[in-house]
């Protein structure tokens, strides 16, 4: 991970002298993996993220504020008895192994000063906050790990705390350059990039990858290809790498992916294997550039976890419609044979004479068709000849009415598809746990959940705000994050002389550009189609049609499911959805 021990290292001195002189004030565990401590200091405060989620494990300090739970769990009841108002000691990292060591000075029940230590571990899965005293015994872990999970290390309340069992791998600013230069020339031929990795403690593959283009151009060279003078180059390049270290003379780089303008990696040294390939940035700190890298997609990737079961039900009820669609729509395919029906009815009517009870069949002529061409009608035996037409009759307005049916509900059925669908792009852009218990309790309250919180559970659902923009030429928009919130701003908060704009046939948020009696000029309608394309399932599509009309021209149908409207009199705009628009537009 590019979260390694040297950027750690950084990160410990980044940390050490922002929290200088700094006491614990609030301690919150925000996710069952994350803890926050807010600390006072002599100018404001700041605060520290200790994550050890499996997929974003780190520690910074940060300024994102998250939702913290009515009851705070155990561990962080642990942390606030043994840390409130306890001072910020230092942070110690042993070599460059993926662990810090923040250390306090606290008092305990009796008054006497005393040293707590979290020790945080950055190990993917097994990345672990862990409270210790000064004797080293663990008082508790935001994970417990017992011996049926791992016979090597347990870490449970009581037990002494143990550092991890050691790699060998060699710490540079112990090891001279032309060693460890040597160690890998007379090493089995493989790249230069896994040798590094293989050999060097606490580095992360891009470095080492950075290494290897740094001394041949190439991210991926062999060893084998490496001549005596390469050996003489690397072993400058290692010296120059440790006094960058030593010193602390990093900076805290990101690589961004040039399609999606997303972070694709990040390291404490300047990064250019990629080349033209890759856009890249610099932050002021790293704790602000792990802010940028971690925070969307943790949020993303935690809300995809909370969501999972939601996701599911939703997915089978749209199963479910599919299928009862197809067989409707074959249905009603067969029922448009019905006129034949009728005709064969009143061919029987009209040849009742020539016709007697016993018939299997008969050949009649047609006087539907030119020319009177004789037609072949199959008959009941059991059955007269007029009651024969009858049941041909009878058959004729069982399939019209199953026609009229069919329609209906395949009408509805893909009203209610449109609907989950619907439900499924707003669960996609769901950001907190609040936006996701509102979409729970619409589902509940359209039958599709069950309601486990009881008959007061919607009381408890605090109604969240909808996004706000506002346009270069200073209208505001607003954009609904969920069904229920659609209806609201449609329905009550747009005048009828703002405009209303949606994705066409594509499920997506109501997006309303307060007019306040003005023209609003195409400029602000283009950014306003934009942000319906950045709220919608098409949002990764190049050209997406959105329509747009005065509110005045949105209409609910009675009985129709939360976001559902129909609209006249619009006019579609074709945009490319735009994220970086989006966040540029955000209003304060």
């Amino acid at each position: 991970m590019a979260l390694d021990g040297v950027f750690l290292s950084f990160l410990g001195s980044e940390i050490s002298s922002a929290l200088d002189g700094a006491r614990v004030d609030r301690i919150h565990q925000p996710e069952k993996d994350e803890i926050d401590i807010v600390f006072r200091k002599r100018q404001g405060s700041a605060k520290l993220l200790l994550s050890a989620n499996a997929n974003s494990p780190r520690v910074h300090l940060t300024e994102i504020n998250k939702e913290n739970p009515m009851s705070p769990p155990m561990f962080c009841m642990l942390l606030r008895k043994h840390l409130s108002g306890a001072k910020f000691s230092g942070v110690r990292q042993p070599g460059f192994e993926r662990i810090l060591f923040i250390d306090f000075l606290s008092r305990n029940e009796l008054g006497d000063e005393v040293i707590r230590t979290i020790a945080i571990e950055i190990m993917g899965r097994y990345s672990n906050i862990i409270l210790i005293d000064e004797n080293g015994r663990i008082l508790d872990a935001i994970k417990h790990v017992d011996e049926t999970m791992s016979r090597e290390r347990q870490i449970l309340p009581g037990l002494n705390y143990e550092l991890p069992p050691k790699q060998n791998k060699l710490n540079i600013l112990e090891t001279p350059s032309d060693a460890i230069a040597a160690i890998i020339r007379n090493g089995r031929n493989n790249e230069l990039q896994k040798t590094l990795l293989q050999t060097l403690q606490g580095v992360s593959p891009i470095v080492c990858r950075e290494l290897s283009w740094k001394l041949t151009g190439d991210a991926t060279a062999h060893t084998g290809d490496l001549a005596p003078e390469d050996y003489k180059k690397l072993s400058e390049i290692l010296d120059k790498f440790r006094l960058d270290i030593s010193n602390k003379n990093g900076v805290p780089f990101m690589v961004i992916n040039p399609s999606t303008k997303k972070p694709m990696d990040f390291s404490f040294m300047q990064v250019r294997q990629y080349g033209d390939a890759a856009n890249t940035a610099t932050f002021d700190s790293y704790s602000k550039l792990l802010d940028a890298f971690y925070t969307e997609r943790d949020s993303i990737q935690r809300m995809n976890q909370r969501s999972h079961d939601t996701v599911n039900v939703i997915n089978s009820c749209i199963g479910r419609i599919q299928r009862k669609l197809l067989n409707q729509r074959t249905e009603l395919e067969r029922s448009k044979g019905r006129e034949q029906l009728r005709i064969y009815g009143d061919i029987i009517s009209a040849n009742l004479y020539r016709l007697k009870k016993g018939l299997t069949s008969v050949s009649l002529p047609n006087f539907y068709e030119e020319g009177e061409p004789e037609i072949t009608i199959k008959l009941d035996p059991a059955l007269s000849p007029s009651q024969n037409a009858q049941k041909y009759y009878h058959e004729y307005r069982k399939a019209s009415a199953a026609e009229k049916y069919l329609k209906e509900q395949i009408e509805a059925g893909e009203a209610e598809l449109m609907y989950l669908e619907s439900v499924l792009d707003e669960l996609s852009r769901v950001q907190n746990e609040s936006g996701l218990n509102e979409i729970r309790q619409e589902l509940v309250e359209q039958g599709y959940l069950k309601n486990h919180g009881g008959k007061n559970s919607a009381k408890h659902t605090k109604e969240s705000a909808p996004w706000h923009f506002k346009s270069d030429d200073g209208f505001d928009i607003f954009v609904g994050r969920n069904n229920r919130q659609n209806d609201r701003l449609t329905l009550k908060t747009a005048s009828k002389n703002d405009i209303w704009l949606h994705t066409r046939n594509i499920p997506g948020a109501h997006v309303i550009v307060i007019s306040n009696g003005k023209d609003v000029p195409d400029s602000t309608l283009t950014q306003a189609a934009i942000l319906a394309a950045v709220h919608s399932k098409a949002k990764d599509s190049a050209q997406v049609p959105v329509d747009y009309t005065l509110a005045r021209y949105v209409k609910k149908p009675n009985g129709a499911k939360p976001g559902m409207v129909i609209y006249e009199n619009f006019k579609t705009a074709f945009v490319s959805p735009d994220p970086t628009l989006a966040e540029r537009l955000k209003a304060e």
